[in-house]
């Protein structure tokens, strides 16, 4: 083995370490008591547990993989969640990681060659692939190969490394961005749906369960309204207002503690906290309701472009109060509503 093979496989041992504690912090999280580890235990997204429960069950029978699965939408819908569940199902291990981890090409190699038959990788943000890393896929998904080119210039020689089956999980908020040849390498693509108030409210009294905190109806009830239709924060609602219960409450977590609670956390009725407020807020006192662009938007408000783009504007846009535009960002009269702001073509007033 010469030179530069030994420093190939030195950087590869790196990287594979690196990558490995990325996936135990991972992986803990995964395990973490709220998750469920079942598809009997996954609420929600029916659509898609039948695809996967089918997938899986013929899988088993040729004794093969499943199909490479992309699953695409908002945060916190439980895309890392559902991949866990999958490779439980499957009785396999899975390997996790996220694309802007997977610097250099290198970095995505480690990890290939570390999986084992009928494994699964999980990639978060798979759209934030460096392109150099993403053509190695390319072979990987459809061959089950990995060629590595050793060395610059003239002396530069490809190595191809057979590699098990294996299925890859992809997950990402922003689907457009994915190159046509990667996203046309998943046999199955689905995007992942905002949740119910009651599937979000069957998942409150499954978490307070698991936490061992009294919840009444009327209580889950208030959660789950103001959850975004969105599991993580809905357990992260449960959290907070579980602490409030403890602390000030009577030990129940009522339809009063609640609303008490979310109060003192600033969620409204509608789920807004306050970064969605000034958001609204922001665009009708200083541009009389939009249009006006993400990136003036950004610096107004000090936020990351991204985070408002794929964190808020989503849930923004789905209950009817922001409008996306060529021109920019527009607030809708329902926003107005909300708000108390009346609406007259350009003439802003506030509402008693």
């Amino acid at each position: 083995m010469n030179k530069e093979d030994n420093e190939l496989k030195k950087n590869l041992a790196q990287i594979e370490r690196l990558v490995s504690d990325e996936d135990e912090e991972l992986e803990s999280e995964l395990k973490s008591t709220l998750r469920p580890k079942t598809f009997s235990e996954y609420i929600g997204q029916e659509t898609l547990k039948e695809k996967m429960l089918i997938s899986i069950e013929a899988a088993k029978k040729r004794n093969g993989t499943i199909d490479h699965i992309l699953l695409y939408g908002s945060p916190g819908l439980g895309k890392t969640t559902l991949a866990g569940v999958i490779a439980n199902e499957m009785g396999v291990n899975i390997k996790i990681t996220s694309g802007p981890v997977l610097e250099r090409s290198g970095d995505l190699a480690a990890i290939l060659t570390s999986l084992e038959e009928q494994d699964i990788l999980f990639i978060d943000e798979i759209h934030r692939l460096n392109t150099s890393v993403e053509e190695i896929l390319y072979p990987a998904m459809e061959d089950q190969e990995l060629d590595i080119i050793i060395g610059k210039g003239p002396s530069a020689r490809s190595i191809r490394i057979e590699l098990p089956n294996f299925t890859l999980i992809g997950a990402t908020t922003r689907a457009g961005l994915l190159s046509s040849p990667l996203r046309d390498r998943f046999g199955v693509t689905h995007r992942m749906e905002y949740y119910t108030n009651e599937e979000i409210k069957t998942i409150i009294l499954h978490g307070a369960k698991i936490l061992g905190v009294k919840i009444e109806e009327d209580g889950a009830e208030i959660l789950a309204s103001r959850s975004r239709g969105t599991p993580r924060i809905a357990n992260k609602l449960l959290k907070r207002v579980r602490d409030y219960c403890e602390t000030r409450g009577n030990g129940v977590i009522d339809k009063e503690t609640s609303i008490n609670a979310l109060g003192l956390l600033g969620i409204d009725e509608r789920g807004l906290d306050d970064l969605d407020r000034s958001i609204i807020t922001s665009i009708i006192d200083n541009y009389g309701g939009g249009p006006v662009g993400i990136g003036t938007l950004s610096l107004l408000l000090g936020e990351d472009k991204r985070t408002l783009e794929e964190v808020y504007e989503p849930f923004l846009v789905k209950i009817g109060y922001l409008k996306r535009t060529n021109r920019g960002r527009v607030v809708t009269e329902k926003a107005y509503r909300h708000f108390k702001r009346g609406y007259y073509g350009n003439l802003l007033c506030d509402l008693d």
